[in-house]
C-alpha cells in the first residue's frame, strides 16, 4: 500500500490511494485539469483509477468533480446525502443539473458508518464532526496495513482516537494556528468562530494534544494536511507536531511530514 497527496489546502484537497492492484482518488477538490497533471506527475493515470471517493460536498473536496468525470470511467464513491448535498449547490439550477447530468448512473452509494471495498483495498469509513451533511474519515487496509485519512473536522472524539490506533499511516488536518487565526485580518468575525467552533477545522494546538496524549505511537508516517495559508505556517505546523511527540510519555519514531496546495507529495509506502 501506498499514497501521495496530490494536493491540500483551502484551495482543494486530493489524495491517491494505490494497492499496486487497486488505485483510488480521494476527493476531488482541485480542478479536473490540476487533477490530471498531477496524476501523471507522480506517474500512474486516470485511465487505471477503480474509484473516487469523496467523503463531502465541500468545493475544496468535490468541487472538480464534475468535469473531471468526463476523462473517467471508474464510478463514484459517494454518501447518499452528500451526494444530495452536491446537487443542491448555490451556483444555480444550471449548475445543479450538470451535476446530475455528470454523475448519472456512474455512483456507488455508500454509507458513512459501514465498511465497504474498493478493489482490493477495504475501507472503514468513520463520522467526522464537521459543518457538512455527512462528512467522514476512514482507514483504508490491506494485507494488515492501514492508512488513515482525516480532515475538516473540528475536534478529535473518542470514535476518532479508537479509529486511528494502530495505522501504519496518518493523514491529518493540522489546519491552523489558533494565534494567527484570532488576528487574521482577511477573516470576518463570524468565519473566525465557524473555523475554531467543535464543527470547523483542527488547529495546530489541538492535534499536539493528541499527539502527546492520545496518540498510541503506531504510525510510521503522519502528513499533516488542509494547511490554511492565511492562518498557519508549514514550519509552525511540523514543529508543533515534533514539539508534540517529544512531549509524550511513551516515545515513537514516527516522522512527521507536511502537505503542499501546488504539488503532490513523494509515494509514502508500506
Amino acid at each position: 500500500m501506498k499514497f501521495t497527496i496530490l494536493g491540500s489546502g483551502s484551495t482543494g484537497n486530493s489524495v491517491l490511494i494505490s494497492s499496486g492492484k487497486t488505485r483510488v482518488l480521494v476527493d476531488a477538490g482541485l480542478s479536473a485539469k490540476e487533477t490530471l497533471r498531477r496524476i501523471a506527475e507522480v506517474g500512474e493515470t486516470h485511465e487505471k483509477l477503480d474509484g473516487v471517493l469523496i467523503t463531502h460536498e465541500h468545493g475544496d473536496h468535490a468541487g472538480g468533480l464534475r468535469v473531471l468525470m468526463k476523462y473517467l470511467t471508474c464510478p463514484i464513491f459517494i454518501s447518499g446525502e452528500t451526494k444530495n448535498a452536491y446537487f443542491s449547490t448555490r451556483k444555480g439550477n444550471d449548475e445543479s443539473f450538470k451535476r446530475r447530468d455528470a454523475l448519472k448512473n456512474k455512483t456507488v452509494e455508500i454509507e458513512s458508518s459501514q465498511d465497504f471495498q474498493i478493489g482490493d483495498v477495504d475501507f472503514h469509513p468513520f463520522s467526522l464532526p464537521h459543518d457538512a451533511v455527512d462528512n467522514f474519515g476512514f482507514v483504508a487496509e490491506r494485507e494488515g496495513v492501514k492508512i488513515a485519512t482525516l480532515w475538516d473536522f473540528g475536534h478529535i472524539t473518542t470514535l476518532i482516537k479508537e479509529k486511528l490506533r494502530g495505522c501504519d499511516g496518518i493523514v491529518i488536518e493540522s489546519n491552523h494556528s489558533k494565534d494567527m487565526l484570532k488576528t487574521c485580518p482577511l477573516y470576518s468575525w463570524d468565519l473566525k468562530q465557524r473555523i475554531l467552533s467543535r464543527m470547523g477545522h483542527l488547529s495546530n494546538e489541538d492535534l499536539g494534544e493528541w499527539l502527546t496524549n492520545d496518540y498510541d505511537g503506531s504510525a510510521a508516517h503522519i502528513v499533516l494536511a488542509h494547511l490554511s495559508q492565511q492562518t498557519n505556517e508549514p514550519h509552525l505546523a511540523r514543529l508543533m507536531a515534533e514539539t508534540a511527540l517529544k512531549l509524550r510519555r511513551n516515545k515513537c519514531d514516527t516522522k512527521i511530514s507536511l502537505t503542499h496546495h501546488k504539488k503532490p507529495t513523494d509515494w509514502i509506502e508500506f
